[in-house]
C-alpha cells in the first residue's frame, strides 16, 4: 500500500477542474470552478512554483450517446463540437490551462485500460449481474430510499430508469478501513471540514461494491480483458487526472506531479471524488489525491443550474456586459469557496461598481490625472517610510493566506483593503490641490507603488486589467515576470517613468443595463 501520510512538496502545484460532460454547453457554474482553478494556477506561478493546470471534457456514457442521438449526429462528432464550445468559453475567460484533456483521446484510453487492468490484476474487480434504478443525467444508480417519492432523481428531479445487465464490479467494500485510515492520516485531504465529514459519513455507513462496466452501450473505453464491455463513464472519467500527468506512459512524470495534485469539484460529485476515486487509486497501488476542495452550487433564484430547469446563464452573456475581468472578479469575490452562492445580476453590478469602478478604477484615474497635470506625466518614486508601507505588508500576508487556503474571496478582500487605504490617503492629502514639489511627489509616489503592488496581487483574478495597470504606470516587462514575495515588497516602483492616462478601466454601470 502507498504511503498515506506523505508531505507535498511546496514548490510544485498541480490543479484540476472536473472534466465537463459534453451533453451540454458551458454555463456559469462550469465557469466558476474553472476561473477559480485558473486564479490558483496564476497565483502559484507568481510564487515561482512549478505549476500544472488541467481541465477538459468527459465524452463517454449513455448521457452523451443520447444527446448525440437527439441531435442526429454521431457520438464522436457531438463530443467534438461540444468540447470545442468549452475551449471557446475558456479562451473567452482568459483561462491559462496547461492541458485540455478529452476522454476520447487515445492517450486516455491507454491510461484507463492500464489503470483498471492493474485493479483487476490486484483482485479488486469481479464479474456479476446488476439491476438497479439509474439516472441517465447523473450516470449513477440510486436506491429507492435515495429518490424523491421512490421514483425521481434528487438532483435532476426526473424519473429514473430500471436497468439490468452483466457488469464488472469494483470491490469498493474492501476499502472501508483503508479509506478511514487515509482520512485519519490526512485530516486536510478533503476541505472544507464539513465536506470531509460528509465523505466520512458515506464511508462509515458501509460501502457496497460498484458496477464499473456496461454492455448496453458501446460508447466508452473497452474493457481490455472482456470484449463487449466498456467502462462506465465515472471510472473512465476520474482517471483523467492521472492521464494528464503521464500515468501509464511516463512513470517519472506521474511520480513527479501526482503527490501535489489539488482537485476542485462541486459538492454533487463528492461521493465519486472523495470516496470512489481514493479507493480506486489504492486498488491500483497508487496514492490517493493530495487535496480535494469541494465547493457548493452556484444557484440562480435559489436553484441549481441545469438544462432541465432552463435556468442556465452562459458566460458570454455576462462578459458582454461586464467584460472578462468583471466576470472573473465577481465570481471569485462574491462566492465563498465551499458554500453555495446565489447569483443575481443586480449583485454583480453592485460589486462591479463598488470594487472595480469606484475603488481600483478610480485610484488609477485619479493618480494618472494628477501626475499628468502636475508632474509632467512622469511618476515619482514612493517614500520608504510611507504610512502605506506597513499596510501593504499586512495585505500581502493576508492575500497570500487566502490563496493558500483556496479562499479567493478572502484573498481579494485583503488586496482591496490596500486600494481602499490608498484612496483614503489621497482623500486626506488632496494632491489635486497641492503645488508641485516634494510633498506632492510623496503622495503620488506612494499611490503609484500601491497600484504596482495591487497589479501583482490582483493579477490571478483580473489578469488583463492588471497588465493594463502595469503598463499605464510605466512598469517594464509583464506581470508574468514577477515573483512573490519580492514583488509585493514596498519600494519596487522606480519613479521617473511615464504614467499614461487612458479610458476608465471599468466604466460605471446602471443596475438595469
Amino acid at each position: 500500500m502507498p504511503d498515506l501520510g506523505r508531505v507535498s512538496a511546496v514548490s510544485r502545484f498541480y490543479v484540476t477542474t472536473p472534466i465537463y460532460y459534453v451533453n451540454d454547453v458551458p454555463h456559469i457554474g462550469h465557469a466558476y470552478t474553472t476561473v477559480t482553478a485558473d486564479a490558483l494556477a496564476r497565483w502559484h506561478r507568481l510564487l515561482g512554483d512549478d505549476t500544472f493546470f488541467l481541465t477538459g471534457t468527459d465524452e463517454h456514457g449513455l448521457k452523451v450517446q443520447r444527446a448525440a442521438e437527439a441531435n442526429a449526429v454521431a457520438a464522436h462528432e457531438h463530443a467534438t463540437r461540444t468540447s470545442a464550445r468549452f475551449r471557446e468559453a475558456w479562451e473567452l475567460l482568459d483561462i491559462s490551462y496547461d492541458d485540455f484533456i478529452r476522454t476520447t483521446e487515445p492517450r486516455h484510453h491507454r491510461s484507463v485500460q492500464q489503470f483498471l487492468q492493474r485493479c483487476y490484476d490486484n483482485g479488486h474487480i469481479y464479474k456479476g449481474t446488476y439491476a438497479g434504478l439509474y439516472c441517465v443525467a447523473c450516470e449513477a444508480y440510486y436506491t429507492e430510499d435515495d429518490l424523491i417519492d421512490g421514483e425521481s432523481c434528487p438532483i435532476h428531479l426526473r424519473p429514473v430508469e430500471h436497468l439490468e445487465e452483466e457488469n464488472w464490479f469494483f470491490r469498493l467494500s474492501a476499502f472501508t478501513q483503508p479509506l478511514l485510515d487515509w482520512y485519519e492520516a490526512n485530516p486536510d485531504a478533503v476541505r472544507p471540514e464539513g465536506k470531509r465529514n460528509e465523505a466520512l459519513g458515506i464511508i462509515r455507513q458501509g460501502l457496497e461494491d460498484i458496477s464499473i462496466s456496461r454492455t448496453s452501450i458501446s460508447w466508452g473505453v473497452p474493457v481490455p480483458w472482456d470484449e463487449g464491455h466498456v467502462f462506465y463513464v465515472w471510472y473512465d472519467a476520474l482517471i483523467n487526472y492521472a492521464t494528464g500527468v503521464g500515468y501509464g506512459e511516463d512513470p517519472e512524470r506521474f511520480a513527479t506531479w501526482w503527490p501535489d495534485v489539488h482537485h476542485l469539484l462541486g459538492k454533487d460529485i463528492l461521493r465519486f471524488h472523495c470516496v470512489y476515486w481514493p479507493a480506486m487509486l489504492l486498488a491500483a497501488g497508487e496514492a490517493p489525491p493530495h487535496r480535494l476542495f469541494v465547493h457548493g452550487y452556484l444557484l440562480v433564484g435559489g436553484e441549481k443550474m441545469s438544462k432541465t430547469r432552463l435556468n442556465q446563464i452562459f458566460p458570454a452573456d455576462l462578459v458582454a456586459d461586464f467584460g472578462v475581468d468583471g466576470f472573473r472578479y465577481h465570481f471569485l469575490r462574491d462566492t465563498v469557496f465551499g458554500n453555495d452562492g446565489d447569483f443575481s445580476y443586480e449583485g454583480m453590478v453592485s460589486r462591479y461598481n463598488s470594487d472595480l469602478a469606484n475603488n481600483l478604477g478610480n485610484l488609477l484615474s485619479r493618480v494618472a490625472t494628477v501626475v499628468a497635470k502636475k508632474c509632467g506625466g512622469v511618476g515619482p518614486a514612493p517614500r520608504p517610510d510611507s504610512p502605506l508601507a506597513p499596510v501593504a505588508a499586512e495585505v500581502y500576508a493576508d492575500t497570500a493566506a487566502g490563496w493558500q487556503a483556496i479562499a479567493p474571496s478572502q484573498a481579494l478582500e485583503a488586496t482591496w483593503r490596500l486600494i481602499r487605504e490608498a484612496n483614503a490617503h489621497l482623500e486626506a492629502n488632496e494632491p489635486w490641490k497641492m503645488e508641485p514639489g516634494p510633498a506632492l511627489d510623496a503622495v503620488l509616489g506612494d499611490a503609484l507603488e500601491v497600484l504596482r503592488i495591487v497589479a501583482v496581487l490582483a493579477s490571478p483574478a483580473i489578469p488583463g486589467t492588471c497588465e493594463e495597470v502595469w503598463r499605464r504606470i510605466g512598469m517594464p516587462g509583464t506581470l508574468r515576470d514577477q515573483r512573490l514575495p519580492a514583488a509585493a515588497g514596498w519600494g519596487g516602483y522606480p519613479g521617473g517613468v511615464p504614467v499614461t492616462k487612458g479610458d476608465p478601466l471599468f466604466p460605471r454601470m446602471k443596475s438595469g443595463s
